[in-house]
C-alpha cells in the first residue's frame, strides 16, 4: 500500500516531527510513505533525517506528476492549500493537530467555534475523513460533522526516560538547580497561560520556574519586565530530555490542547506534571494517580505544587505512574500501530 503525505509547513514544528517520528515506522506495516514538502531551508532537516531512513521525499513543485498512491494524508497549516483536495484524486484524508477548542471565556470560546466553523471544519469536510491526534480531537469534530479518527500521540521511552540518580545530581549540578525547580515548556502564546505561572511563582518564592520555548511574543516582553528572582526565561532551547530528568515538576496551566507532546514527554520521563483538566489533558491523566489535574487559578495551582515539594515521595509515585501510562498507552510503536490501522481502513473507503 502506497500512502501520499503532503505538508505545506513553512518550517519545522510538532506536526513536521510527527510526521518525521510516525513515517519510518510504516514500512514494516506494509505502508510505503512518500512525503510532499516545501522547497525551503527551514524544512531541509526533515527531509534529510526522513531520507536517511528511507522515506522517499519530494517537493510540492513536483506535485502535478501526479504518482500513483492508494491514500493522500494532508496536513495543512493555510486555509488556501486546503484547495489541493481539490486537485489530488479520493480517498484524500487531513491530519488535524489543530487545538480545536480554547477554554477562554464564554463568548470567546463562541467566536472561535463559529470562526472554525466556518473556515477549516468547512474544508475539512471535502476530504473524506479526518484523522487527529486525541480520542477527545476525534468525537469534537464529529460534533462538527465531520468523518474523524484518533489517532493518538506517541513519544520514544527510550529517549525520554527518568535519569539514574547519578546522572539526576549531575545534571542539576551543571544546570545550578539547587531547590524544588519546575519546569514550564512551550511557546509563549496566550492560551498557554505563561501570565498565570508569574503570579504562581510571585506566591511560592520558595520554588524556581524555568520557561523554555519560543518566547518572542509580548507575553515574553512582560513577564522578563517583572524581573521576578524566581522566574527564569531561558528561551529556545535544545536539551529537553535533559532538562526533564533534572527537574522536579512540569507545570502546564494550559487552555488549549489537543494531545500535548509537552505532557507526554514529561510522563515518559517520570515527572509529575501540574495542569489543567480540560479534556484533552485529562485523557492523558487522572488526577492524583499520573499527575495533577488543577483549576487555571492561582490559588489551586500554588496548593498543587508545595504539595509536591513537600512531598518528595509522592510526586515520584506519581512520575512512575505516568510512565507506566506511556508505556502502556502511548509508545511511537502504539501510535504506529494505529496510525496503519487508520490508513488501510481510508484507503479502502
Amino acid at each position: 500500500m502506497r500512502v501520499g503525505f503532503l505538508t505545506d509547513a513553512p518550517r519545522i514544528a510538532g506536526s513536521e516531527i510527527w510526521l518525521r517520528e510516525m513515517l519510518p515506522l510504516l514500512p514494516p506495516q506494509r505502508i510505503t510513505p512518500e512525503l510532499f514538502i516545501r522547497d525551503h531551508p527551514r524544512l531541509e532537516p526533515l527531509r534529510r533525517a526522513l531520507e536517511a531512513k528511507g522515506i522517499q521525499v519530494h517537493y510540492l513543485k513536483e506535485l502535478h506528476k501526479k504518482p500513483s498512491f492508494d491514500l493522500w494524508v494532508l496536513q495543512l497549516w493555510s486555509e488556501p492549500s486546503y484547495r489541493l483536495l481539490f486537485q489530488l484524486p479520493p480517498p484524500r484524508w487531513v491530519v488535524c493537530h489543530d487545538q480545536l477548542e480554547y477554554f477562554y471565556p464564554l463568548g470567546l470560546r463562541t467566536l472561535y467555534h463559529l470562526g472554525y466553523r466556518m473556515t477549516k471544519a468547512r474544508w475539512m469536510s471535502r476530504a473524506e475523513g479526518v484523522l487527529t491526534v486525541s480520542t477527545w480531537g476525534a468525537q469534537f469534530l464529529r460534533r462538527l460533522g465531520l468523518e474523524a479518527e484518533a489517532v493518538p500521540n506517541g513519544v520514544d521511552p527510550e529517549r525520554y526516560r527518568p535519569a539514574s540518580p547519578e546522572e539526576r545530581r549531575a545534571l542539576r549540578e551543571r544546570l545550578g538547580l539547587k531547590r524544588f525547580s519546575v519546569l514550564v515548556p512551550g511557546r509563549f502564546a496566550l492560551e498557554k497561560n505563561q501570565i498565570l505561572v508569574a503570579a504562581i511563582a510571585r506566591r511560592t518564592p520558595e520554588l524556581d520556574y524555568w520557561l523554555v520555548g519560543d518566547q518572542d511574543s509580548l507575553i515574553g516582553h512582560l513577564l522578563r519586565r517583572l524581573q521576578l528572582p524566581n522566574l527564569y526565561l531561558k528561551g529556545r532551547r535544545e536539551d529537553l530530555v535533559e532538562l526533564y530528568q533534572a527537574f522536579d515538576a512540569v507545570l502546564q496551566p494550559t487552555l488549549a490542547e489537543n494531545q500535548s507532546l509537552v505532557t507526554l514527554e514529561a510522563m515518559s520521563s517520570g515527572l509529575p506534571v501540574v495542569t489543567t483538566p480540560i479534556p484533552a489533558q485529562a485523557e492523558l491523566i487522572e488526577h492524583g494517580k499520573e499527575g495533577l489535574l488543577v483549576p487555571p487559578q492561582t490559588q489551586p495551582m500554588v496548593e498543587a505544587l508545595r504539595a509536591l515539594a513537600h512531598n518528595p515521595t509522592w510526586a515520584r509515585q506519581l512520575g512512575q505512574a505516568a510512565r507506566d501510562r506511556i508505556l502502556r498507552e502511548h509508545t511511537l510503536a502504539t501510535s504506529a500501530l494505529r496510525l496503519a490501522e487508520v490508513l488501510r481502513c481510508a484507503s479502502t473507503g
